[in-house]
Parts: structure tokens; sequence; C-alpha cells
């Protein structure tokens, strides 16, 4: 070749390292600040495992493996029989072996009378684990929720909840009694009626009494049905008494005598979804399927709807890990990245976007470990159940619908680099499209917020309950900015004499900012809370986009925050 043409034309400069090899934990003082708060002396040995494990490279290599190899379904065998199973890649198996082993599905109810934080610390773990990998921990946090509600059943809570409290998982498809862990799945939704499930058709017939209790055999299907390879699951059926909530296994118990001991539900096809690629969603049918009674016939939708409390509470821890990764993500780059000849975070504009993602990550991840410590308490505690009924609705509502527009912005932080996934090694692609899961699945945003006038219905009972239980827990917050106080004041007088259901989004979106604003009073530095006032409730713009922080904020304090690591 010419000399003159041997060049370097391939050197590949300004290209920042990935974040990898970390300790999620470490890295995250505002969840390590929130912790100390909530429970002072609390036993973190176990969060720095999981921070740990979460943040390697090994892990982000099953990550992007089993996004990339999704679940298959395989109908029949070889041989034409009927099969139904759903076989994953093996990196699936290993993020749900890790996350069953960190207690991230149903250990706490098996270690609450001897941890008084059994929950928060579960739900520290699980938003630290959703940084790597969200989709898989679809069976994780459905096996938690699910646990509770088999006390309406004492017979099936006595044989399967040790199981369910097991730190194993066993992937086989295998019957229950050989199995030393097990997972449990939900089928609530059906396609003529979604959230609308008083509209459900399918029957249960009843066939008996058994040594799990009532016994009744299923037809009819399910529109989603999430996933499917569970080992059990929480189904509403149509009984003569009303829509009642049963227990399906998959494989049937040996002592009620079928030569066939598989249950009778045949998974029609998996769902082709926008994201959460590595969980196996479906629709089913149940032909004959046997299911047993959980509770009161005719009560299902309050039987289940106590399993969708908890699915709710982990759609905002979630949705608040996934901000957490975007804005490490974010940083990471803009920390290395050079351009107009000093790095992006140094950048006025780029310092502003970044520091307004800091804080609304920071006010997501209070709020959500908040609403998490509530389930610590005893159901005797007035102001603990108060704080669940409401910020159960408002958490799942706000945080999981700044998700979407929080990954965008911190998508574009990266530029193209962000947008590019090239073979699934783009972070920040696979977060933007779990984003908008959470918002979506376990009740969307409409749903949300008619759940929260439920909780505060005018003239009820409890109403004034509530709304006391509410001031008491802003108090540490009032009188510090007079746009936070001007909030407490309308949502006070909007639970207290009513809000029209045309508006009640409103007053989600209030209440969820007015307890954001009380925790980071309580817990961050005053720079924090006094960003983070000045941009929600003093500013026409500070919702309308991230990125338009007044000047004096202090940029310095939140970025040092929002990632130590890198400065």
């Amino acid at each position: 070749m010419d000399a003159a043409y041997a060049v370097a034309t391939h050197e590949v400069t300004n290209q920042p390292a990935p974040l990898a090899d970390v300790d999620l934990f470490r890295l995250n003082l505002p969840m390590r600040d929130a912790l100390a708060r909530l429970a002072p002396g609390l036993d973190s040995s176990g969060l720095t495992k999981l921070g740990q494990s979460a943040g390697s490279v090994q892990m982000q290599v099953h990550a992007r493996l089993a996004n990339a190899h999704g679940p298959e379904l395989h109908t029949h065998d070889r041989h034409g029989r009927r099969v139904d199973q759903v076989e994953f890649h093996p990196s699936y198996h290993a993020l749900m072996a890790t996350a069953c082993e960190g207690g991230l599905h149903g250990t706490p109810w098996g270690e609450a009378a001897s941890n008084p934080h059994a929950h928060l610390l579960r739900a520290a773990g699980f938003m630290l684990f959703s940084e790597v990998e969200p989709s898989h921990l679809c069976p994780v946090s459905m096996t938690y929720a699910a646990t509770p509600a088999l006390r309406g059943n004492a017979e099936l809570a006595g044989q399967w909840a040790p199981k369910l409290f097991a730190r194993a998982y066993d992937p086989a498809f295998r019957p229950f009694e050989q199995k030393a862990g097990v997972t449990m799945g939900m089928g609530m939704t059906e396609k003529q009626g979604g959230s609308d499930v008083r509209a459900n058709t399918t029957q249960a017939v009843f066939h008996g009494e058994t040594p799990w209790g009532r016994c009744f055999r299923l037809v009819g299907h399910k529109w989603f049905f999430s996933a499917p390879m569970c080992d059990a699951f929480l189904v509403l059926a149509q009984t003569p008494a009303g829509l009642s909530c049963f227990f399906l296994p998959r494989w049937l118990p040996e002592w009620l005598g079928e030569p066939d001991r598989v249950n009778r539900l045949r998974i029609q096809r998996l769902k082709d979804k926008l994201g959460n690629k590595a969980n196996a969603s479906s629709e089913v049918e149940f032909h004959g399927a046997y299911a047993w009674l959980i509770g009161e016939e005719g009560r299902g939708v309050a039987q289940i709807l106590e399993m969708g409390t908890m699915t709710r509470l982990d759609c905002a821890l979630g949705s608040s890990a996934l901000m957490r990764q975007a804005l490490s993500q974010a940083l990471n780059h803009t920390a290395q990245r050079m351009a107009f000849g000093k790095p992006l975070i140094a950048q006025p504009l780029m310092r502003n976007v970044l520091a307004d993602l800091a804080l609304e990550s920071e006010a997501a991840t209070a709020l959500a470990l908040r609403l998490a410590h509530a389930f610590d308490h005893p159901e005797a505690d007035r102001h603990a159940a108060a704080m669940r009924r409401l910020l159960t609705p408002v958490a799942k509502y706000w945080i999981c619908k700044r998700g979407a527009g929080f990954a965008q912005e911190a998508m574009e932080c990266l530029g193209g680099n962000g947008y590019v996934e090239e073979g699934g090694e783009g972070i920040l692609a696979r977060i933007y499209r779990e984003m908008p899961v959470n918002s979506i699945w376990e009740g969307a945003g409409n749903i949300m917020a008619l759940d929260l006038l439920r909780a505060a219905k005018r003239g009820s009972a409890h109403t004034s309950e509530l709304v006391d239980a509410l001031m008491h827990e802003l108090q540490p917050a009032r009188g510090m900015h007079a746009g936070l106080d001007a909030c407490i004041a309308s949502v006070a007088h909007r639970l207290t004499e009513g809000t029209e259901e045309i508006e009640s989004r409103g007053l989600a979106q209030d209440l969820a900012l007015a307890v954001q604003a009380a925790l980071l009073r309580q817990q961050a530095p005053d720079f924090v809370f006094e960003a983070f006032c000045a941009s929600r409730f003093g500013s026409p713009s500070g919702l309308a986009a991230f990125g338009c922080l007044p000047s004096r904020t202090h940029f310095d304090g939140i970025l040092a925050r929002a990632m130590p690591a890198l400065n």
C-alpha cells in the first residue's frame, strides 16, 4: 500500500467506558439515606451482596442474553402430545436463581416475625436487582404478592407457603412435592373485559371437598396470564355466588387420582410485547382445569386485590429502580464524553438536565421505600394502614407515570449512542421499552386515580382518619416552602370535601409531590429539598420537561450526591 494512505482509520476515541463491576447499593446514596431514616441500624450486608451482584459484568451479560433470546412456547411434543411448556435461555434462569436466593419473592412473609424490616429490605433488594434486568422479576413479584392471599385457604397455605418462602429456584417442570422452591403467577383479565374483571366469563363448577378445601373445575380463558411456567396461579372465575378467587396449580396433587397429573391448562400463545422481553406473558384456556377456592365464594375481587396491592408496590419500586439505572448510565456517559472542549457533565444545560433527573430519581426512591416500609407494620397500626391505603395508588400512579419521560431524557443525554442498542448492550434502549409496563399493568393511571377516590370517598367514616394521617406524615415539611404549603392545603381540602372523578389524576399527582417533598425534607440535604420544591411547586415549567431548574440550584451538590463515584 502507498505510504500516503497508511493512516489509522479506525482509532476509537472519546467513547466512555461502560458502567460495570460496581456495587449498586454503595453508589445509591439516596437509597442508603432513606433506609437509614426508616430503619436505623438496619443490617444491610445482604443489600451489599446483592448490589455487587447486580452491578457485575456477569449479570449484565445475563440480562442481555435473557432479552435477546426470549421465551419460546412449545405446545406439543414431536409425537403430537400436548405439553404446554415454555423454554427459557439459561441466562433467564441465572437471573431468577439470584433473585430467589436474595429473598426477593415470598421470603419476607416467612421472615417478618423475626425481622421487623423484612419488607423494607426486600423492597430495596428488589430495586437493586431491577436495575440489571426487570422483566424476569414479574414472577418474583407475583410470588411475593400471592403469598398473603393464600391465607384465605388455610390448607393450601400450610403446604405451599414454606416453599414460597424458600430461597430456592427450581425451573424444572415437575410436581410440587418434588420441588424445594416454587413460584406463582396470576390470571385476572379476559379479552372482553380488561380491567373490568366483573365482566369475566370463565366459569367454575363445584367438583367436591378435598384435603385442599373446596375444589372446582374451570372452563374459560385468560387474555393476560403471567407467567405461564410458574407452579401455580391465582385466577378469577364465576360461580353461582359471583366472581371468586381460585388457586390453580400446574401439577395436580397425587391424592386427586388423575392419571395425568398435569392440570388442564392450555397455553394458546405468548404475547409479543413492546418490552418486558425476557418475561413470558401468555393467553390461556382452561379445559376443565382443577382449581381450589381462596377465601369466600363471590368475594374474588376483594381477595385478588390483596395481591394487586403488593404488585402495585412492586410497580413503583421497579420504575424507581429503572430511573436510578437510567440516571447512572447518563451520568457515567456524560462524565467521560468530551464535547466542545470539556466533559458533557460540565456543560451548563446538561448539568441542569442531569440534576433534574437526579431529583426525580431520589424523590421516586424515597416514596417507593416509604410505601414499602408501611407493609412492615401490623394491621393494627392505624397510621401505617392509612399510608398503605393512600400511598399505594399514588405511588403506582405518579412514579410509573414519570418513568417513560425520564428514560427518554436520560437516553437523550447519550444522544445517538443511547438510541442504538447494538446486540442488546444498549441498556437505556431496554429501559425505555420497559418503562411503560409498570404504568399499564396492575391498573393503569385512571384505575389508580379512581382507587385513590375510593380510599377517600367523601362522607366515609375513615376519610378524616386518612387526612389526619396524611397531615401527620407531611408535618415535618410544613412551613418550609410556600408552594409546598399551598399544595398541602389543597390536597387536604380535596380529600376532605371530595374530588370529581374527572380531576382525580391531579389529586394523585399533587399528593405524590407533597409526600415526596416531605420525605426529602427529612432524609436529603437542604439543597435537594429546596431544588425539588422550587421546580415542582414554584415553576409552571417544572413538570413539563426535565432541565428547567432555576440558576440558583446547587447543581454541584445534587450531581455529587447522585453518583458519588464519579466525583
